[in-house]
């Protein structure tokens, strides 16, 4: 059966509906945490970093939060990133999933300080100024008027900006990554969610009405398409 890009699926991923133990629950997360390395997924939000504190004091501190940080192998990127370029940062993850801070903290190095928490970000009421917040490859598990929430959330709370990064919904994408998963024998949930993920992305359109919803000019977002098939939406002030 043929399937469609034209509008962004409903289909649901198993990982957001299915019951799981921890340890099949991190076996699935480790796996993502391999497709983000393997596919770059976390190059454009550190360029944007570089670029969001070029007239930032060197040193002052960051707040930066990470919205559905899973492994938290995103968090644990910028904090390399932040001992590279000298920042002192402050990093807070919010995710849903009670066991993505058992997991995300039993990755982490010790030394490491992140702020692993769990919640749903529209009842996150942050205790300190947020400068930041970044979200990778999470948005595609929200509807559009989730997102159009969302959007406006990030909008008030982040001082400095926000970086979303996920997929660009398109055939080439959905097929090729079906066919690597199933040759790399990933997680269950990562060969049947991933084309899921893709199918539930978006185009530029896409995101355009939904920043417009949210009651953001259009012109004060930049929206940039990376290698591979990543559709990336950017806000700086």
């Amino acid at each position: 059966m043929s399937r469609s890009f034209a509008q962004r699926s409903d289909e649901t991923e198993l990982m957001d509906t299915e019951p799981v133990r921890l340890e099949d629950y991190r076996a699935c997360l480790q796996d993502l945490s391999r497709v983000n390395a393997l596919t770059l997924t976390h190059r454009p939000i550190l360029r944007w970093l570089d670029h969001a504190v070029r007239h930032v004091d060197p040193n002052a501190s960051l707040t930066i939060v990470d919205v559905g940080y899973g492994y938290g192998d995103l968090l644990r990127r910028i904090h390399d990133w932040s001992q590279r370029r000298g920042r002192r940062v402050d990093l807070v993850g919010i995710d849903l999933n009670p066991m993505s801070a058992p997991i995300a903290q039993a990755a982490t190095p010790k030394g490491v300080e992140i702020d692993y928490r769990t919640g749903d970000i529209f009842e996150y009421e942050p205790d300190r100024p947020v400068d930041m917040v970044v979200s990778s490859q999470t948005t595609h598990h929200l509807s559009d008027e989730e997102l159009v929430q969302f959007v406006a959330w990030m909008e008030r709370t982040s001082m400095r900006g926000w970086f979303i990064a996920d997929l660009h919904r398109h055939a080439v994408p959905f097929h090729a990554f079906r066919a690597l998963s199933r040759l790399a024998g990933w997680h269950r949930f990562v060969q049947h969610d991933g084309p899921v993920s893709i199918a539930r992305s978006f185009r530029r359109e896409d995101w355009e009405r939904i920043v417009q919803a949210a009651g953001v000019s259009p012109d004060a977002v930049s929206i940039r398409w990376y290698v591979p098939f990543r559709l990336c939406v950017s806000r700086l002030r």
